[in-house]
């Protein structure tokens, strides 16, 4: 398996790729691919992916959390292993070794078992979707550039595997906003395969015109870094989180889409309380309803009670809710079944 696994030499939009074997977890197997050019984390250092090979055809692009930040506290370069308490600022400590979940190829009942897998970390703390070098104070700045590190990885994934029959877009926590947007550039890139987003744990992330024009647009500088499709006139006022996934929608109207949220997980909007208004279920439940309202099918599942992860622990099998597992729930996601929408009735937990 390692001598399958050896040194990679692969022409990327970002020049200049390291390959490095790393051991197992749960079955998996782990190169990192570094890339360089213009990909780099918040600091400046070296920015990588996670690459798992197995079957070619199928592929997992998993964009990893990470936190968001967005002046000179949230983004101080502080804390231990290149995070702080609001975002991982670089790559240390950010590899996919033991994990289980969605990980552990070794059960039968993983709907991923078998695919391909490119992990892509997030560590500069714009939900992957920055393209700026802001400067905070005299002694910060910070590398947004998740838009920049997001698209090479793109170009890496078409380039790989161009013969992918199905994609699938996972997003953790702060990595799903984005997920809809990488959902569509899969779908230019691969035009034959079948692309599946699920992002999970970003469904009470705000539409409101000051979040859009000052973090969004000023901060992160992601509305200047996206091609025309995903913002198709809007102002950047108008350029929120849930119109990701009705621009994606109407762009590639194929998509397969669909949301995980815990209702009231208190960590999915903790930063953005001034621009959040009230109830977090309340919120979850009114942005699908807006993206809905549009004709898009947004497929969901909204599990109870308050806890923060789903896709490493073993409770991404446990989880059930009215009597649907979420473990099935998503493998006929997966498989093209179009899962009805699950939603539970005594929130709180």
């Amino acid at each position: 398996m390692k001598k399958a696994l050896a040194v990679l030499a692969v022409a990327l939009a970002c020049a200049g790729i390291v390959v490095v074997l790393t051991g197992r977890a749960q079955g998996l197997e782990w190169t990192r691919v570094a890339l360089a050019g213009e990909c780099r984390c918040a600091d400046g250092s070296e920015f990588a992916v996670w690459e798992r090979r197995a079957d070619l055809a199928k592929v997992v692009l998993f964009l990893n959390g990470g936190g968001v930040c967005w002046d000179a506290t949230t983004c101080a370069l502080t804390g231990d292993h290149g995070e702080n308490d609001f975002y991982d600022w670089s790559l240390r400590g950010t590899e996919p070794e033991n994990r289980s979940g969605m990980f552990d190829v070794t059960r039968s009942d993983n709907p991923f078992a078998g695919f391909s897998f490119i992990y892509l970390s997030s560590c500069t703390g714009d939900a992957h979707l920055g393209n700026t070098s802001q400067v905070y104070s005299p002694t910060l700045t910070v590398e947004h550039r998740g838009f920049v590190n997001g698209t090479a990885a793109l170009t890496y994934l078409a380039a790989q595997y161009p013969g992918a029959a199905q994609v699938v877009v996972v997003g953790k926590t702060a990595g799903s906003v984005a997920a809809p947007l990488y959902g569509g550039l899969v779908a230019d890139r691969l035009p034959n395969a079948k692309v599946t987003v699920l992002g999970a744990q970003s469904g009470a992330w705000p539409d409101h015109p000051d979040f859009n024009t000052d973090i969004l647009g000023a901060r992160w500088g992601a509305y200047a870094a996206m091609p025309d499709w995903p913002k198709q006139g809007l102002a950047v006022r108008d350029w929120g989180v849930p119109k990701f996934w009705t621009r994606a929608a109407a762009h590639h109207p194929d998509l397969v889409l669909a949301r995980f949220d815990f209702a009231y997980d208190p960590h999915a909007t903790s930063e953005l309380t001034r621009w959040s208004d009230g109830d977090l279920l309340a919120t979850i439940d009114r942005n699908e309803a807006a993206i809905e309202a549009t004709g898009v099918r947004l497929h969901s599942y909204t599990a109870p009670g308050a806890d923060h992860q789903i896709f490493e622990p073993d409770r991404f099998y446990t989880l059930k809710v009215k009597g649907i597992r979420l473990v099935d729930w998503i493998t006929a996601l997966v498989d093209g079944k179009k899962p009805a929408d699950v939603h539970c009735d005594a929130c709180a937990g």
